[in-house]
């Protein structure tokens, strides 16, 4: 799974510069977190990584750009990705 997470955290750099490296990897690696507990909670198996890179790629695609406006809404994860 590291080398995915290295993989989509570069993805997600590419799409959004104004994030840094360390913020990127720290919305991929809550990005992948929260799909899997939310998929266990749903009372789905685990599918393995591929599922997980799958959706965080697909939320890449159609959030990445604007991912870094997302953490000042959400206090579930500014503390996290704030300055």
């Amino acid at each position: 799974m590291k080398e995915v997470i290295e993989q989509l955290t570069s993805e997600l750099q590419e799409k959004n510069p104004n994030i840094s490296e360390e913020k990127a990897r720290t919305w991929i690696e809550l990005l992948a977190s929260d799909f899997e507990s939310s998929y266990a909670k749903a009372g789905y198996d685990y599918q393995g990584t591929e599922v997980v890179e799958k959706v965080v790629r697909q939320w890449i695609d159609s959030y990445g750009e604007n991912i870094h406006e997302f953490a000042a809404s959400n206090p579930k994860y500014s503390h996290l990705l704030n300055d």
